[in-house]
């Protein structure tokens, strides 16, 4: 059995995932094929997955390549950790919408980086999709972890015609949390979460059968870390009556109501971790990690490699997904799937967060039915713009790469409908290099820059740097505490810490 990596050069979810699925005695005789665009990335990450397997006792060798064909052939799962773009296209997806007032903490799900993040991977996924079908095993499942998940899988099932699963890990980090304000160890914490990813919600909180919804609100208030550092989720859970999966800076970019004015941003989040809410925070943070790693490497393969142990696996789903899919031990997670009826009160066709399980019988999901009224009604407002947003990339169309700006909550909440049309015609140009459905609309975006110059209708930028952006550390900086350096380097999920 195949197991191919695309994006394999992200040192935190390759080698973590890898030794996930190496974990399983019934996994370690697989073939592990791995690919990136970027060389030396794919080497380095290569070089110290092949001395984790070494010292481990197995005899797989790791087909490293290029090729993305030759990776796919015959693979029986891929798993996608790529950033079409890399951190390059992320900066201007940051950097483009702040000059219109767009003060994005992440960036890469919704709002204006998240649309356009999108439009870069849908031109990508179709050739990777292509691939999949032509050279890799006829039921291979394709496992999502690159974002914005919701529209890549979206795409990847409707129009790629691969069978895919986006996989996140803010449902296990909201369920901590939920745990932790109500005084119990995760375990003993029974939920049910559903919504769209990034913007689940915790439905049902049971104690031995208790429903402690009632009690989380007045709980979360009282731990003063969490009161602190989760205002926008407190906030929108004494709106709607339910805690939503994910962090304070993420859930504050899908909404209108808490980024919008610069002078009001800072009454709604914290700045002693980046996911809290910090300006431009994810790009800074993927920034220092990259150049740590390109830095540091030589010192990496001087520590002790990954044990591959049962009980240093990580809490990421796809590990266990194939584990349970080759040897039918049952796994119970949260997977983002075509709905097709799982949440009765959003549309079929989308991409929704929902528990499943999974076993030799395949993954299965059960039927949620309707999400409360308002918490449907707050996933809807995003739904839309994914729509809007998936079908723009499939053809290059801007109409509706405009609309899906336009309908935003975030970009609609910040800028009047001139601005984000000038806005999107920056992001068309500046990201050019990744686009190569919307040739012909950039060349037109370039235009009609030249003429709003040119006959004073362009609208000056706004010089900022946002309402609470931090210094990017350089390395020199980074040595002071390398073994903070490493950890933000090496983890997949970079909000680990979150007080």
């Amino acid at each position: 059995m195949k197991i191919a990596f695309i994006g394999a050069g992200s040192i935190g979810f390759t080698r973590r995932l890898l030794a996930d699925i190496l974990s399983v005695k019934e996994l370690q005789n697989v073939e592990i094929a791995f690919t990136d665009i970027n060389p030396r990335n794919l080497d380095m990450v290569t070089q110290l997955c092949q001395r984790d397997i070494d010292s481990n006792g197995l005899s797989i060798k790791i087909l490293s390549t290029l090729d993305r064909r030759e990776a796919f052939r015959g693979a029986k799962y891929v798993i996608s950790c790529v950033r079409i773009g890399m951190l390059e296209a992320f900066t201007k997806d940051i950097e483009v919408p702040l000059r219109y007032g767009v003060d994005q903490c992440v960036g890469d799900t919704l709002c204006a980086g998240g649309i356009m993040y999108a439009q870069r991977d849908i031109a990508a996924f179709r050739d990777f999709c292509k691939d999949i079908r032509e050279v890799a095993d006829p039921n291979c499942l394709l496992l999502n972890y690159s974002n914005p998940c919701a529209m890549v899988t979206w795409y990847c099932n409707t129009y790629g015609k691969v069978k895919t699963v986006g996989l996140c890990h803010g449902v296990q980090g909201g369920h901590h949390l939920i745990a932790k304000a109500l005084g119990y160890e995760q375990k003993d914490i029974d939920i049910i979460c559903a919504g769209i990813n990034h913007m689940t919600w915790y439905i049902s909180v049971k104690h031995n059968g208790e429903d402690l919804n009632y009690k989380l609100l007045d709980a979360l208030k009282a731990d003063p870390d969490i009161a602190r550092t989760e205002k926008v989720r407190i906030d929108m859970m004494k709106h709607f009556g339910y805690f939503s999966t994910e962090s304070n800076g993420h859930l504050s970019e899908y909404v209108p109501w808490y980024r919008k004015h610069t002078e009001n941003i800072h009454k709604y989040i914290d700045l002693g971790v980046w996911i809290n809410g910090e300006t431009g925070g994810y790009l800074r943070v993927c920034t220092e990690g990259r150049n740590w790693f390109e830095t540091d490497f030589p010192n990496w393969l001087k520590e002790p490699p990954y044990e591959y142990k049962e009980e240093k696996r990580s809490g990421e789903h796809g590990g266990r997904i194939i584990e349970a899919l080759e040897t039918g031990r049952v796994y119970r997670g949260h997977f983002n799937v075509i709905n097709d009826g799982a949440i009765t009160n959003l549309p079929d066709d989308c991409v929704v967060e929902v528990p499943g399980y999974v076993d030799k019988n395949g993954i299965s999901i059960p039927k949620v039915g309707d999400l409360p009224l308002g918490c449907a009604a707050c996933c809807m407002s995003n739904v839309s713009v994914q729509r809007l947003a998936v079908h723009a990339a499939l053809e290059g169309d801007i109409t509706l790469l405009r609309q899906a700006m336009l309908l935003d909550p975030l970009v609609g909440a910040a800028c009047e409908p001139d601005a984000i049309y000038q806005m999107t015609d920056e992001l068309l140009i500046e990201e050019a290099e990744w686009l190569p459905q919307y040739a012909q609309e950039i060349e037109r975006a370039k235009a009609r820059i030249e003429k709003a110059k040119a006959d004073g209708t362009f609208i000056p930028p706004i010089v900022t740097q946002g309402a609470a952006r931090l210094h990017t550390k350089t390395v020199e900086e980074m040595m002071l505490d390398r073994e903070a350096a490493k950890n933000n380097a090496q983890e997949a999920d970079k909000a680990k810490k979150r007080t």
